[in-house]
């Protein structure tokens, strides 16, 4: 972990010294996770590459208020995040449906054996599993997305998103439980 951060602080360092091709380190090193992170939310190419541009944008503009307290990665992250929702709050687009239903404690929940890597392992699965991903809310996309994908820790997805962890938690409980019902009659996953 510490090494981690030392080589954050290098490349920030680097960055904010103007060492030529450093910030194309930093864009090349974190491009793929602000796609993500933006194209989960928004669903629309020209619009995620776009936004993904006014994302590093802001990041180059505000790297020297990054404070070292949280991965580069994380923070990087939270950027995207806020400029994928604030595109969707231009557009009137709401990031998570309203659910009314009171069901058992999602909190218990959370780690019902859903596998989402074994899901993906055949390549036609894989398919099926991203179509039911791009059906449910911007919100949910995306935190499912740093979970499973980008592999971040609850906490820091907290950090990035600014909600509570139980949310989160709520959050990835709901997605995947509409996975499960979205993929379960085309291929068999276990309700």
């Amino acid at each position: 972990m510490t090494e981690t951060r030392d080589d954050d602080r290098q490349l920030v360092n680097a960055v904010l010294g103007q060492r030529p091709g450093a910030f194309e380190q930093l864009v090349r090193t974190y491009q793929g996770l602000c796609w993500h992170v933006v194209q989960r939310m928004v669903r629309h190419p020209e619009d995620a590459r776009e936004l993904c541009q006014e994302a590093f944008l802001r990041v180059h503009q505000c790297l020297h208020q990054y404070r070292f307290d949280a991965p580069l990665k994380s923070w990087i992250a939270q950027v995207a995040y806020s400029v994928a929702k604030r595109h969707l709050e231009r557009k009137r687009i709401p990031i998570v449906e309203s659910h009314d239903d009171d069901g058992p404690s999602l909190l218990e929940q959370v780690g019902d054996g859903f596998d989402l890597e074994g899901a993906t392992a055949q390549a036609q699965v894989e398919q099926r599993l991203h179509a039911a991903i791009e059906t449910l809310p911007p919100l949910q996309r995306t935190i499912l997305t740093l979970y499973h994908m980008e592999e971040l820790p609850i906490g820091e997805i907290g950090e990035i998103t600014g909600l509570p962890e139980g949310t989160i938690k709520s959050h990835l409980f709901r997605s995947r439980k509409l996975l499960r019902e979205a993929l379960q009659p085309r291929i068999g996953v276990a309700a």
